[in-house]
C-alpha cells in the first residue's frame, strides 16, 4: 500500500462527505447552471457546505470540481477558466478543511460521450492531465476519478491524474436490478479493477448508482480482485421531483446503517454522493465510531 495512504488509515477507515452537487442545488444552483463555476461567483456557499460536512465528522471533502474540465466547462464558454476554477476549488476545500480533514480533487467525466479515435483520447488526456495538475499546484492531498463508466476515459483519467504524483482513487458508477454489479457500458468489477491498477490508481471502488442497495456485494467483488484500499460512495437512492426540486427517500439512519456495512466489509474510504447531505455523514460517524474497535483491534 501507498506509505502515505497506509498513514492516514491507521486509525481505520476514513469518512468521505457527501453529495457538493445536491447540497448546491438546495443553495439555489439551477438546472442548466455550472456548479464548478460557483467557485468562482459564490466560493463562500461552497466553503459553508464543505464546512458543515467537517463538522458532521468527514475525514476527506472533495474539491467542488467535478466537472471542471475544460471540455465540459467548454459547454458554458468557460473553457479557458479550467485552471483557475480547479485552483479555486482546492483553496475553498482546503480552507474549509483546515487541520481536520483531507481534501481530495474530484474529477469526474469530459462530457464528450465515448472516445473515436486516438485524436479524441488525446483531448482527454490534456483536459484530465490539466485539471489534474490545477489541483495539485493548489495543495490537494489525492485526487479521485469519479463517476466513470466508460472504461477507455477511466484509464485516461487516472493515468493523466497520476503524473501529479499524488495518490489518486478511481472509481466507476455501476447499476442495480437487473444491471446490478455492471456500469451502463457493462464493465464488471472485476474488469474495472483491472483498468484502474493498469492505469496507476492507489485506491480502486465505486461512487453514485441508485443507493446502497447492491454495494456491498461491490465492495466485497472489489476486495476479492485486488489489495489496493476500497472507496466507497453511495448515492441516496434516486431522487423524485416535486417542483424544481429534488427529494430522496432515503433516511440519514437507514444510509448510515447500510454504509457502516461497507466498512465491515472492506473499505477503506466510506462516505455519499447525490443526496447525502451531513446529517447522513453525522449519522454514520456516530456508527463507524461505535464499531471502531472491528476495524482496529488491539
Amino acid at each position: 500500500m501507498n506509505e502515505k495512504i497506509a498513514g492516514w488509515l491507521q486509525n481505520g477507515p476514513l469518512l468521505l462527505d457527501g453529495g457538493i452537487g445536491s447540497q448546491l442545488r438546495l443553495a439555489g444552483l439551477r438546472g442548466g447552471e455550472s456548479a464548478d463555476l460557483w467557485n468562482l461567483t459564490f466560493p463562500d456557499e461552497v466553503q459553508r457546505i464543505h464546512t458543515r460536512f467537517v463538522a458532521a465528522g468527514s475525514g476527506v471533502v472533495l474539491t467542488n470540481s467535478f466537472g471542471a474540465n475544460r471540455l465540459r466547462l467548454a459547454c458554458y464558454g468557460a473553457a479557458d477558466q479550467a485552471v483557475r476554477v480547479n485552483r479555486r476549488a482546492a483553496q475553498i476545500a482546503r480552507a474549509a478543511a483546515g487541520r481536520d480533514a483531507l481534501v481530495f480533487g474530484s474529477i469526474g467525466p469530459s462530457g464528450t460521450g465515448p472516445a473515436n479515435g486516438e485524436e479524441a483520447r488525446r483531448e482527454w488526456r490534456g483536459a484530465f492531465a490539466e485539471q489534474a495538475q490545477a489541483l495539485a499546484d493548489a495543495g490537494v492531498d489525492g485526487l479521485v476519478v469519479e463517476t466513470m463508466t466508460d472504461p477507455s476515459e477511466l484509464y485516461e483519467a487516472v493515468a493523466a491524474a497520476k503524473t501529479t504524483a499524488l495518490p489518486v482513487a478511481a472509481c466507476m458508477t455501476f447499476g442495480t436490478g437487473k444491471e446490478s454489479g455492471r456500469t451502463i457500458g457493462g464493465v464488471v468489477p472485476e474488469d474495472a479493477v483491472r483498468v484502474m491498477l493498469d492505469a496507476g490508481a492507489d485506491i480502486v471502488g465505486a461512487n453514485c448508482g441508485a443507493g446502497t442497495r447492491g454495494f456491498l456485494s461491490l465492495c466485497r467483488r472489489f476486495r476479492a480482485a485486488c489489495d489496493r484500499p476500497i472507496w466507497m460512495k453511495p448515492s441516496a437512492g434516486l431522487p423524485r421531483r416535486v417542483g424544481d426540486r429534488l427529494f430522496y427517500d432515503a433516511s440519514a439512519e437507514g444510509f448510515a446503517a447500510d454504509a457502516a456495512e461497507l466498512a465491515e466489509a472492506g473499505a477503506a474510504f466510506v462516505g455519499g454522493c447525490c443526496g447525502v447531505t451531513p446529517a447522513f455523514i453525522r449519522e454514520l460517524r456516530k456508527l463507524l465510531d461505535r464499531r471502531r474497535d472491528s476495524f482496529c483491534p488491539s
